[in-house]
């Protein structure tokens, strides 16, 4: 049906022929999987820890002996770890991991390895079993060896992860208890990446009477935003409400100006700016805990419907137990739940399906798969704009695509962002935080300014954020196009308002990124450092990983001569490179060497002689090898 380009001897074969042939080339993958696990324990031999080596003087910063399997397993000199990687494609972080699981099948998970080797297992699967056991004690990886050396290749990650919980509890129980207490105390706040439409999700573990707090907090200031004439749907008026309350003053001063909205006596509920029709007003809903009021009760008001308080969701929230809490948390809201008002009580899901794992907790932000995790299944889509409308219109929406609501037009957004930025000026010349903006500091165009000043209060300045964007002279010809935004990554030039928000801004000098840069003194100061890491977001070592901060090591490449009589300019921006703390220590005490190209390149030689390029584009071997 669609042209393709298909080797020849490939395009003649049957269907049965495609199917052998594939079969043929897996096995020959395994194999060849097996006997490179094969060479990286060989070579972790060849490497052992330094501190056993007869005659070895250990320097400041000199090589160490890790542990990379797990209790059980013999140390490994750590620089051999970075030329295995090197030389099979990984950074020195995968190739640590990699040796790790090859020493761990060895001396820890003998039966396992003992199929792999005879190919009745498939050598990526152990390793990832390896991989899970690394935390266990040698006789709790030894539970897990006797039970999963049969079915390595029929169980699945969700299994391997449950027997390898239940060996933990049966040969430490102690251990597991200790683990188990101190997972459940974990607290954080993890931002995950960006996604293509400027938005990022935010990943939040906290008492949950602090969420429920939260929780009502966001809705009452997404009613204000609803009493200020916004008409977007609660979640994403809630969505706002966080860039808000990242603003103290400004939410204080947004909340005083709600509630004298709301008890400003009016006939009705404001209409809203995209719209001179009027909106039907729905009766708030009933407590949860609580039967529907009867013809001897007073009728609820717009008023009262508009002043729902946080302290109402919280009791209703509260009411709800630890299960129900700890459910609504662990997975998102199924297409077929029916929605139930949020600020009662939480969604609670349906019970999973055959193929679902609901029992798999969701990955640790520090792991891997947290960078994987994909969006919730659904969202609701409240039809009213008000957080007391009733849900029983409410529908389910994708939210990777557009919502069909009309929401509010351009002028009407533009209106609202005249009456928002309005009071934050109101909230900062009233309560000023920030140096960048007091009442003593005015500029003539009715903007505010003047870094010195702390305000009347006195109390301290706001904390700066400072934002790096990268735009192309076409994009600023244009109008329009693709910028890149430090740590955030690409972005539409137009979403760039969105992104700095309505906040006090400072903008400063361009920073050329072709210019060069040179002092005299081998301290590096700040320019040259800013500099090198917008020019080389990530380290410049062969396959290197590690992103470029303002703590990562600089290394001059052409060592600093510290004689009275050396060249000028030695620490200059062509003669520095971000490595990371244990690339820097490969390079300076692991028989390694680099060198600057003509064109700006890095060439690495390692100790035993193979040679890598590294540029703007990645790492790249060079042909002629030993």
């Amino acid at each position: 049906m669609f042209a393709r380009d298909v080797p020849p001897d490939v395009a003649a074969l049957s269907a049965a022929e495609t199917l052998a042939s594939a079969a043929q080339l897996h096995a020959q993958r395994n194999r060849a999987d097996v006997e490179l696990l094969e060479l990286a324990l060989h070579f972790a031999d060849l490497h052992p820890d330094p501190a056993t080596v007869p005659g070895h003087h250990r320097v400041p910063g000199g090589e160490r002996g890790v542990v990379y399997g797990g209790p059980g397993c013999p140390a490994v000199a750590e620089f051999a770890v970075a030329e295995f990687g090197a030389v099979t494609g990984r950074s020195t972080g995968s190739a640590a991991a990699y040796l790790g699981q090859a020493l761990a099948l060895r001396h820890r998970l003998p039966r396992i390895w003992a199929q792999v080797r005879s190919e009745h297992a498939t050598a990526w699967k152990a390793c990832t079993i390896a991989t899970a056991c690394l935390h266990l004690s040698e006789q709790a990886a030894a539970i897990v060896d006797a039970e999963l050396a049969g079915i390595v290749d029929t169980v699945t990650p969700h299994r391997i992860a449950n027997i390898v919980r239940a060996a933990l509890w049966r040969a430490d129980p102690a251990a597991a208890q200790a683990a188990a207490e101190a997972r459940a105390r974990q607290r954080g706040v993890w931002p995950g990446r960006t996604d293509e439409h400027g938005t990022t999700t935010l990943y939040v573990k906290a008492a949950t009477g602090d969420i429920i707090r939260l929780h009502a907090t966001l809705t009452q200031l997404a009613d204000a935003l609803a009493d200020l004439g916004d008409t977007d749907p609660l979640d994403q008026r809630r969505a706002k409400a966080i860039g808000i309350l990242a603003d103290p003053d400004l939410t204080r001063e947004l909340l005083t100006v709600a509630q004298h909205l709301t008890n400003t006596p009016t006939p009705a509920r404001p209409q809203p700016l995209a719209s001179a029709v009027p909106r039907p007003q729905a009766p708030p809903p009933p407590p949860c805990d609580q039967a529907p009021p009867g013809d001897s009760q007073p009728a609820s008001t717009p008023q009262a419907e508009q002043t729902a308080t946080a302290e109402q969701a919280a009791t209703a929230e509260q009411a709800a137990t630890a299960e129900q809490a700890a459910t609504a948390e662990q997975a998102p809201p199924l297409e077929d739940q029916p929605h139930v008002d949020d600020r009662c009580e939480p969604r609670l899901d349906a019970e999973p399906g055959p193929d679902d794992e609901a029992d798999r907790d969701a990955p640790h932000p520090s792991e891997p798969a947290f960078d994987e995790r994909s969006e919730p299944l659904s969202a609701p889509d409240h039809n009213n704009t008000n957080s007391g409308d009733s849900g029983s219109n409410s529908r389910h929406i994708n939210p990777a695509e557009p919502t069909t609501d009309a929401g509010m037009d351009a002028a009407a957004r533009r209106e609202l962002a005249r009456k928002l930025a309005a009071i934050k000026q109101g909230a900062h010349s009233n309560h000023p935080t920030s140096g960048a903006g007091t009442t003593d500091n005015r500029t003539t165009d009715g903007h505010t300014g003047g870094a010195e000043s702390t305000g009347r209060t006195g109390r301290k300045p706001a904390r700066t954020t400072t934002l790096y964007v990268h735009i192309t002279d076409q994009t600023l010809l244009a109008g329009g196009g693709i910028t890149r935004v430090e740590r955030f990554g690409p972005v539409y030039a137009a979403r760039l308002q969105e992104l700095l928000g309505h906040d006090q801004i400072t903008v400063k000098p361009v920073i050329d990124l072709n210019n060069k840069i040179s002092v005299d003194a081998y301290e590096i100061p700040r320019r040259i450092r800013e500099h090198l890491k917008l020019t080389h977001p990530v380290e410049q070592f062969p396959y290197g990983t590690a992103e470029t901060t303002h703590h990562t090591d600089l290394d001059h490449i052409q060592p600093y001569n510290f004689n009275t009589t050396g060249p000028p300019g030695q620490t200059s921006t062509t003669n520095l490179t971000p490595l990371r703390r244990h690339s820097h220590r490969v390079k300076t005490h692991g028989h390694w060497t680099v060198h600057r190209l003509d064109d700006g390149a890095l060439q690495w030689t390692t100790k035993h002689g193979y040679t890598f390029r590294v540029d703007h584009t990645g790492t790249h071997p060079v042909a002629d090898q030993p």
